[in-house]
């Protein structure tokens, strides 16, 4: 699952990071309420893990904008405040569930796996395509035009996580963070080798590249016309 946290604690979101992440889910991190809105309205995300108290925008105004606009992701509301008004609250104004801190954070995943089993009769997403690059998530094939492109588990990943978020720029933490799940730059070119490899495999024999560096910022995958 590509899952969102919307948390303002620093602590907390990492916590809750690692854990979604060692379970096998993508993760994004947007620390104020109206960050998190203009990142849950692009409509990438299967979850969102929203604090209730944020910074600029409150959690459930943030769900209830959502909502009022036609977007479904399913919301999952993390308060300290856990009375039965609260909950109630929480649940009227578009959340799909309620968790109270302090929390396990085996609950929560179990809460996260409900709440995608509730949405399962709903079509799922198999396939990412950007251009003529496409990716079978379930078969875990990727195809540039006619031609399979064979990638090493990380390499997948890097590009999947390339692929969501495609024509964006992306930041070398934000790869160290969701791919390689370091909290912080260790000083290792890891990133440039995983980089160059997936280049040379996805732009190799293409007319036009689609991985490009953005010099002082990130990379950026872009989108070319199949």
């Amino acid at each position: 699952m590509q899952i969102l946290i919307v948390e303002d604690d620093e602590a907390t979101a990492a916590y809750i990071q690692k854990g979604l992440i060692e379970a096998g889910h993508n993760v994004d991190i947007a620390r104020e309420g109206d960050r998190g809105l203009e990142m849950a309205s692009a409509g990438q995300f299967d979850a969102l893990i929203v604090d209730r108290m944020l910074p600029n925008l409150d959690g459930l105004s943030l769900i209830s904008n959502l909502r009022d606009n036609g977007n479904k992701t399913p919301a999952l509301v993390l308060s300290a405040l856990g009375e039965v008004n609260d909950r109630v609250e929480g649940l009227k104004m578009g959340g799909d569930d309620y968790l109270t801190k302090p929390f396990a954070l085996s609950e929560l995943l179990a809460r996260l796996e409900a709440l995608d089993r509730r949405t399962s009769a709903e079509v799922k997403e198999t396939t990412l395509l950007v251009g003529d690059l496409k990716m079978d998530l379930l078969g875990r094939e990727v195809h540039r035009g006619d031609k399979r492109i064979d990638l090493q588990p990380r390499e997948f990943r890097l590009l999947e996580y390339l692929m969501r978020h495609s024509n964006q720029v992306v930041t070398r933490t934000m790869l160290l963070e969701n791919v390689w799940d370091y909290n912080f730059d260790p000083q290792t070119n890891v990133i440039d080798v995983h980089i160059s490899r997936l280049r040379s495999k996805i732009d190799k024999n293409f007319d036009t590249a689609m991985l490009n560096t953005v010099r002082g910022a990130g990379y950026i995958l872009r989108e070319t016309k199949a």
